[in-house]
């Protein structure tokens, strides 16, 4: 995501650069059962029925103020031919404004964010500030991203996933930031390392503390990759985990069957990959772009994306892959990025955040 006009931030992949790593299998669950035991129904006459207890709908995993179907946005504090916007002007549709982003500051695992004042037309910080206070009255959650395409952070060893929380919580105090996002491309995730500092960082803050990333499609493939372990390592409070599916080429579904990026199947086959091996489905989201330009990276038209969430939540609108069940407690998707979809009208956020609210 970092300065390029392109949409992200990786080379696409290829298939045969895929099918080399180990993928998970087919998706073939019977439909979940609640876990709990019921009491038989008392019996009653004739004349009366029994009235169906309702079933309370689960609550989301993480945070309790992000709403229980979420759309995520990317905020871009740097030029590369998107619309330049102000915080204040990012559209209403996103519950979850990434700042994109923060990277490297001093030593390895420290981080630092310096807004982009000329850059982005004389934004001033008091103003930042101010415009992410705005945001959080309106029952928004702000949050600083970490990394992107050119990102430098490293956190792989005790002293710099140390420096990592350390850095994450002063730039939170400093700017009110509501929790922080893992947008590490170049190998900066290591299982062991990125888990401490997330839960020192959830130990200062607490419940409220905001956790997203971002991963490539490739790095959510297999449990045994760091950023989907550290993923599971998190689950206790993870917000959602917005897999990129985008710029990578062809992959294998959770039914070991390869599909082709901007489909509805590659969306809802890859995400079943996370549904069926230890994410909470209030954790999974669909990362997709706003810039309609790029349709060879991965660009797909909101109706798209809605039936991906149709598919997966209610078992409609599928394409040739249809899960085992549904995830009616999916979190809801993700854009890159709010500024790309600003200079489109906000035609992406409207279609797909309406549609995001009325999930089941």
């Amino acid at each position: 995501m970092h300065r390029a006009a392109r949409i992200r931030r990786f080379t696409l992949g290829t298939a045969a650069a895929v099918l080399a790593t180990g993928m998970l299998g087919a998706c073939t669950s019977d439909g979940p059962a609640d876990g709990g035991v019921r009491a038989a129904p008392e019996k009653s006459s004739a004349a009366s029925k029994p009235t169906p207890t309702p079933t309370p709908t689960p609550k989301a995993l993480g945070a309790p103020q992000v709403p229980r179907h979420a759309l995520t946005g990317y905020w871009q504090n740097f030029r590369n031919g998107a619309a330049i916007e102000r915080l204040r002007d990012v559209s209403d549709a996103y519950d979850i404004i990434a700042v994109s982003f923060a990277d490297l500051a001093g030593e390895r695992g420290e981080v630092g964010f310096k807004l982009d004042t000329g850059g982005l037309g004389g934004y001033r910080v008091e103003e930042f500030k101010a415009d992410i206070k705005a945001k959080q009255r309106a029952g928004k959650s702000v949050i600083i991203s970490v990394g992107g395409e050119h990102g430098k952070v490293e956190v792989d060893d005790a002293g710099t996933a140390k420096r990592f929380a350390d850095s994450v919580h002063e730039l939170m105090t400093e700017y009110g930031f509501d929790g922080v996002d893992i947008d590490l491309e170049n190998g900066g995730v290591s299982a062991e390392y990125m888990t401490r500092a997330l839960k020192d960082l959830h130990g200062r803050v607490g419940p409220k503390l905001v956790v997203t990333m971002a991963p490539q499609t490739k790095d959510m493939q297999s449990t045994d990759s760091d950023y989907f372990r550290t993923a599971l390592n998190i689950k206790d409070f993870l917000t959602v985990v917005n897999t990129q599916f985008y710029n990578s080429g062809s992959m294998k579904g959770c039914d070991g069957k390869v599909y082709q990026q901007g489909t509805v199947d590659f969306l809802t086959a890859l995400a079943c990959i996370q549904l069926e091996n230890g994410l909470d489905p209030s954790q999974v989201g669909l990362g997709l772009p706003t810039n309609s330009s790029n349709k060879k990276a991965g660009y797909v038209e909101p109706e798209v994306v809605n039936k991906a969430l149709d598919c997966l939540t209610r078992g409609t609108g599928c394409g040739t892959f249809k899960p085992a069940r549904t995830y009616p407690g999916l979190r809801g998707a993700m854009a890159w990025s709010t500024n790309w979809d600003a200079k489109g009208g906000n035609a992406w956020s409207k279609a797909v955040g309406a549609h995001v609210r009325s999930l089941p």
